[in-house]
């Protein structure tokens, strides 16, 4: 396969999208019978890279986890199933969606338990930075999240220029 056909110019959120399903065990869950956080970021830090993948076709790193959103417990013997796609690419990183859902194996109930965003930043096998692709959104659900991973991305600069400063301001006042 040619470079150009392995990694052309722009892409789509649909070419992007990852979807993951596990079943929650004893070794998952806490002395409750839920599913533990930290267990859950991982499997949307699994889900999320490999949308990332799709879209950089290179290595990818996890940058941050933006947000996440922990809306209702995943008991044990659930089915979790996980999907993501690349919300809007910039330079080398990515931001990233992730949607979770919960089934009960007994019921067949189906809710909606999680949601995520990451930043992923494509590197090379030095660790340098990779340009990514342009992501082209084509649906109007993909144009907005596109326009509110750009609000999210502005967010974050300014919240992080604001803890440097504050660094920088409690290091001059220290002795």
């Amino acid at each position: 396969m040619s470079e150009a056909k392995r990694n052309p110019a722009a892409r789509t959120p649909a070419s992007t999208q990852s979807e993951m399903t596990e079943i929650i065990l004893p070794n998952d869950t806490n002395i409750l019978g839920n599913l533990l956080g930290g267990r859950l970021m991982h499997f949307i830090d699994l889900t999320g890279a490999m949308a990332a993948y799709r879209h950089a076709r290179t290595h990818v790193v996890t940058a941050a986890m933006d947000h996440i959103d922990f809306i209702r417990p995943v008991h044990l013997g659930d089915l979790l199933t996980l999907k993501s796609s690349v919300n809007r690419a910039f330079s080398s990183s990515m931001e990233v969606g992730v949607k979770v859902w919960a089934e009960n194996t007994r019921t067949g109930e189906v809710a909606h338990v999680a949601s995520a965003y990451l930043v992923f930043v494509a590197i090379d096998e030095r660790g340098r930075l990779v340009k990514v692709p342009e992501l082209r959104p084509e649906t109007p659900d993909e144009q907005r999240r596109y326009a509110d991973a750009l609000r999210r991305r502005e967010h974050r600069e300014a919240e992080s220029a604001r803890r440097k400063a504050e660094r920088q301001e409690t290091a001059g006042r220290e002795p």
